[in-house]
């Protein structure tokens, strides 16, 4: 049975008044244990939502931060039952956990299983930001069709480059929320957020009710605050990913993983104050 639509977290989020913090972590890094304590540490200080990335070695999206966590699992040799083991602990906690990959491991682990296996852990949908809705039979359609039968959401991503008749098609296709990249170019934590995120905003909300999340670059409570003032949810990524990798040893990273989510938790409360 698949974990609660990542919607109850936004609702929850809104009738407090605030916009939702969601938190990227690769499966597997350092090692999936350690990779499942440390997502534990930011669910217990605010994270709303868990994205849990699957390392792949091709990434077109991923920044150096990423990419050097992702490495380093696919060095451990974690592969997909990490990922979904890593599911499972983390939705054990009650917090909506999805999924968020490339298409190509998805296709040659199959559609229809990968769905029936991330439901079967507790998961609550997919981030997929190679996949569009339209995308060639056994992609995008195959996607919302095994998507549907196991009740899982499906979230798909819009860009300061959309056309507003493709964030339309996108939105239309789309479960849980919609994911706006505030960037254009690779991940990684910015010292200042992007002036194009709040148009894409204001334009992905006039053809949708779903709630927007905007990705890319928010590294500290401040720039939280800045994209909780008209964001439905704040993604942080890469400034997680930074904190375990310069923490001196694993006890020191998972507490500074713990005082960044805290600072990242408040800045999405005082947004709207």
């Amino acid at each position: 049975m698949s974990g609660p639509s990542t919607r109850t977290a936004f609702d929850r989020a809104a009738s407090e008044g605030r916009a939702a913090l969601m938190g990227y972590y690769p499966a597997g890094f350092p090692d999936v244990e350690t990779g499942i304590a440390a997502i534990k540490v930011m669910v217990e200080s605010g994270v709303d939502v868990v994205e849990i990335g699957l390392p792949y070695s091709d990434p077109v999206m991923d920044g150096p931060t990423i990419q050097a966590a992702a490495q380093q699992a696919l060095e451990g040799g974690v592969r997909i039952a990490d990922v979904l083991r890593t599911v499972e602990a983390v939705a054990a906690t009650g917090v909506p956990t999805v999924v968020m990959t490339y298409w190509n491991p998805i296709d040659r682990y199959g559609v229809a299983r990968f769905a029936a296996d991330l439901a079967s852990a507790g998961g609550s949908g997919l981030i997929t930001p190679d996949l569009t809705p339209d995308s060639a039979p056994g992609g995008g359609q195959a996607w919302i069709a095994a998507a549907e039968e196991h009740d899982l959401d499906r979230i798909f991503l819009v860009s300061p480059s959309s056309t507003d008749e493709r964030i339309a098609m996108t939105t239309a296709a789309s479960r849980g929320f919609v994911y706006a990249t505030a960037v254009m170019g690779v991940t990684g934590a910015r010292d200042q957020t992007s002036d194009l995120a709040e148009p894409l905003v204001r334009r992905t909300k006039a053809v949708t009710d779903l709630p927007v999340g905007v990705g890319l670059g928010v590294s500290n409570g401040d720039q939280a605050a800045e994209i909780g003032r008209f964001a439905d949810g704040v993604i942080v990524g890469s400034a997680f990913v930074r904190t375990m990798l310069e923490g001196a040893d694993t006890t020191a990273g998972l507490r500074a993983l713990g005082t960044l989510t805290a600072d990242l938790a408040d800045g999405v409360r005082r947004a709207r104050r």
